[in-house]
């Protein structure tokens, strides 16, 4: 068999659908090899984009390394280089620093944004289809607030904190609802009231999220508009100016900031490609996603429209693209191989928008409407599915810890309780326990014959014990001279000296006899039994609250620095061992803020800073006019 040369030009979804299926199709074929071509030595995760534009997880959050996607398919070649030319004649892909002679071809180039010839929106807006784009808009969205900070001018300042997003589909109402969780961090950070940052969404047609059913998408409108978004239909764009837009019917909105997602055209690199094209510039193909012109060429992803599908060909989501390049793929092997090859059959397992890290909507299968929390849970499950089918266990891990463990101010679905930075999550257990270990021990101190509440004296203090004499001999004078003796606690036999128990030996306390000192010191604390009584009852109740302070996550440092002391005072009444001494540790190492992770700390040490700063310090302001 002679030699096949299959070139996939892009690397976005379906390019790196398209190259894993002809992977796996040719795998025993060593006459058959792939060369993936791409501008970038990674795949951009189009999806999570809106994330890099608000600064919600890192930028190589979104680029997944080409080398680790196909490092063991060994007749996969990558090439970092821009196409220039594809000679359709001669069957050979230019590229800027060489050429690539084919067999078959696969056009994945992907789209762009669309501005439908809107004026203004090239000079002066921003769009959001690629890495670049993205890092962009975030570094322009900082800037932009800090220097409205320190403006002066009222008008200037309301127009440079006013920010537009334009197109209701998914990619505009993601990125509007991540700049729902961004407004109240750039506030603090430039310290200016969260109320002055405007957020506006913008969309032409009478209604937003068109490919969710009504209902899904109402409940996303009421979200937006419940978190201050300014939503706007049916209210078509006519101009983008220096610090302006202007609607269809003459709103003029001062604006710094106004970023174009309403719509998607091919990948203009394609105009020379002399290929037949459709609607938005995409390159018309047939149901097994070939070239009506070029047999030996297929185009997939956003770039190709299926006119089997119908004007508009597949939607441009992942799950299209990842279908479309896949059944090129297939009709390749197809081919090569002289079998039947089977035409694209679009089916689409559902779709979830997210607005902002805790809220999504998502209509799976068509029957599986979720809203809030689990609409998000049901986005992150999705978007580790995919790895998980292509093999990508590094960027399993990786996704895990951008979107939930390394994750700043809260922005995950959990609300930043299991975030890394906190360093706090991995003491949630101990936690747990050392306030398990409080309350287990306090139980047989309130009920039972070792009760710490029915009158008897439990403290080993021989002073509050009525000294015995030889001529009371009474059956009372008797009682008192044992609890004096099981008080003081004798000196048992064989103690052992160890940090942890050791099976069948007598463990050994810190202090046999109170110390000189702490005995004076204690005597004037209580001098009486009856005074004994009420600490006995008191100190019970004290390490009650402490041990369900420690549980809840409230008030740790405090709880916590409590029971060191509590430890101490045990240790210096005689009443505590060796094998004990790890509780100390454990309490030291809970105060470093373990209440901050899946504890009411989360909430209530961020909102005493809050007011107790406001009630001392008064407002911080970025601007001081008086």
């Amino acid at each position: 068999m002679a030699e096949k040369n299959i070139v996939v030009v892009g690397a976005g979804f379906a390019g790196v659908s398209a190259t894993r299926r002809l992977a796996k199709r040719f795998k025993k074929n060593h006459d058959v090899h792939i060369t993936l071509i791409d501008r970038h030595s990674y795949m951009t995760y189009m999806t999570e984009l809106h994330e890099i534009a608000t600064d919600r997880v890192p930028e190589e959050a979104v680029q997944y390394d080409l080398g680790r996607l196909f490092a063991h398919k060994k007749n996969v070649s990558i090439v970092t280089d821009s196409v220039t030319k594809v000679d359709h004649d001669k069957n050979v892909v230019t590229t800027e620093h060489g050429s690539y002679n084919y067999d078959y071809l696969i056009l994945a180039m992907g789209a762009e944004s669309n501005d439908f010839g809107t004026p203004g929106v090239k000079d002066y807006g921003f769009t959001l289809w690629s890495f670049e784009d993205a890092v962009k808009i975030k570094e322009h969205i900082k800037a932009t607030v800090a220097a409205a900070a320190a403006e002066h001018d009222p008008a200037k300042r309301k127009a440079m904190l006013t920010f537009v997003v334009v197109g209701g589909g998914f990619t505009g109402v993601e990125t509007v609802g991540e700049m729902i969780d961004w407004r109240p961090i750039l506030a603090k950070e430039n310290k200016i009231d969260p109320s002055e940052i405007t957020l506006i969404l913008d969309e032409a047609v009478p209604t937003i999220l068109n490919m969710l059913d009504r209902k899904d998408a109402d409940l996303a409108l009421r979200f937006m508009k419940k978190k201050g978004i300014d939503v706007r239909t049916s209210a078509p764009i006519t101009e983008v100016g220096d610090g302006y837009m202007t609607l269809k019917d003459g709103t003029h909105v001062p604006t710094n900031t106004v970023i174009w997602t309403a719509g998607l055209k091919a990948n203009t690199d394609t105009s020379d490609f002399d290929m037949e094209q459709g609607r938005a510039g995409r390159l018309i193909t047939n149901e097994f996603m070939q070239s009506k012109q070029y047999p030996n060429t297929y185009v997939a992803g956003d770039l190709s429209l299926n006119t089997n599908e119908g004007d508009r060909g597949t939607p441009q989501i992942v799950e299209a693209a990842e279908q479309t390049g896949a059944t090129a793929a297939e009709h390749i092997v197809a081919t090569v191989n002289g079998t039947t090859p089977k035409p694209l059959k679009a089916s689409y397992s559902g779709f979830v928008v997210s607005i902002g890290s805790h809220y999504s909507v998502a209509n799976i299968f068509g029957s599986i409407h979720l809203s809030g929390w689990f609409g998000t849970l049901m986005k992150h499950m999705i978007n580790l599915l995919y790895f998980v089918t292509t093999f990508a266990g590094y960027y399993i891990y990786q996704y895990s810890m951008h979107e939930f463990f390394r994750n700043r101010n809260g922005r995950n679905p959990f609300w930043g309780h299991i975030s890394r930075y906190g360093n706090v999550l991995w003491s949630v257990p101990m936690r747990i326990f050392y306030a398990a270990m409080w309350l287990v021990d306090c139980w047989t101190k309130v009920q039972g014959s070792g009760s710490w509440f029915n009158g008897k004296l439990r403290l080993p203090f021989t002073w509050l014990y009525p000294k015995v004499t030889t001529s009371a001999a009474s059956e009372g004078a008797k009682t008192a001279k044992k609890a004096v003796e099981t008080a003081a606690s004798a000196t048992p036999k064989n103690e052992f000296f160890s940090l942890s128990y050791d099976y069948g030996k007598q463990p050994m306390m810190i202090f046999k006899h109170l110390p000189k000192w702490y005995e004076s010191v204690t005597k004037f604390f209580i001098p009486n039994k009856q005074t004994a009584l009420f600490m006995q009852e008191f100190m019970t109740i004290v390490e009650i609250a402490l041990a369900l302070c420690i549980l809840v996550g409230l008030f740790t440092w405090l709880a916590n620095a409590i029971t060191i002391g509590l430890v101490v005072v045990f240790c210096l009444s005689g009443m505590f061992y060796w094998v004990n001494m790890w509780m100390p540790f454990v309490a030291l190492a809970l105060m470093n803020g373990s209440g901050r992770a899946f504890g009411l700390d989360f909430w209530v040490v961020p909102w005493l800073q809050k007011h107790l700063g406001h009630w001392w310090y008064g407002d911080l302001k970025s601007i001081y006019s008086k």
